[in-house]
């Protein structure tokens, strides 16, 4: 069986005004919805000595993920305060704790690239040795996050050259048939040498692109949208897990946009049950 593992951030949401908190953090919510479409999944990454950090280890081993990697640091669990505009999510304050001082070690390293694939996300600190588990023969894959983020190219050059799947959300700010996000998928394949780009535009669907076609998905409609956080780390998931079982790049897009649907329809950053 394919296995996967995410290297990168852990934190706590928190909605103060509604009080509700989660575990959750790109790689987290990526590895725990992949886990549950039946791909064994390890997260390295490091959380804090607090209550928190304790519900975060309590939680991922309730989940079943494999944390032999996940490290307790003294200090306090990365935390984001959250609100809802109607049922959209907007982050807040953010509180880094001991993610601050987070380094991923040789072993580390070692450990990701002993499974067929590793994804982290654009906070995941891990940019700076996703080359190295690339070399060592992993698939690879980054949460490249919103297109338009002024940050994105100095990310991209970090990464050039190391990661073979690469997502980027255009939710807001174009569809899938303007010609700028394709030439912009273009050129992450032929100038940062991904094998595949891919961009999401929420309820327009979703694009990718392997160097020589492109493939179109469609969005999954959800009648009860109650939350949308978690709606792209969980698209990577069906995709990733997509493409783990031998999946083409549509059925990859069409395991994605039917996972972000299902996520989108409950609370919580992770499906229910699968």
């Amino acid at each position: 069986m394919k296995t996967a593992a995410g290297i990168g951030d852990n934190c706590i949401d928190e909605y103060v005004h509604l009080g509700r908190r989660y575990p959750t953090g790109n790689v987290v919510d990526t590895g725990v919805n992949m886990h549950k479409l039946g791909i064994p999944v390890a997260i390295i990454s490091t959380t804090g000595s607090d209550e928190n950090g304790r519900w975060m280890v309590e939680s991922l081993t309730k989940e079943g993920l494999d944390l032999s990697h996940f490290k307790v640091a003294e200090g306090k669990t990365a935390i984001t305060y959250m609100t809802l505009d109607e049922n959209d999510r907007v982050h807040g304050d953010y509180e880094e704790g001991v993610l601050e001082h987070i380094v991923f070690d040789d072993e580390d390293v070692r450990f990701a690239a002993q499974h067929d694939l590793v994804f982290t996300a654009f906070w995941g600190k891990a940019e700076g040795v996703m080359g190295k588990i690339h070399d060592l023969g992993a698939i690879t894959a980054f949460d490249y996050a919103a297109s338009d983020d002024p940050r994105l190219p100095a990310m991209l050059e970090a990464t050039r050259g190391a990661i073979d799947y690469g997502f980027f959300s255009y939710k807001g700010i174009g569809s899938r048939t303007d010609p700028e996000p394709r030439s912009f998928l273009i050129d992450m394949v032929k100038n940062y040498g991904m094998k595949v780009a891919v961009a999401t535009f929420g309820e327009q669907g979703s694009l990718a692109y392997d160097g020589v076609a492109f493939y179109e998905g469609n969005a999954v409609p959800q009648p009860n949208v109650v939350n949308t956080v978690g709606a792209g780390d969980s698209f990577i998931a069906g995709f990733l897990a997509g493409l783990l079982k031998g999946r083409n790049l549509s059925g990859c897009l069409r395991d994605g946009s039917r996972l972000a649907s299902r996520v989108v329809g409950v609370f919580e950053p992770w499906v229910i049950e699968e």
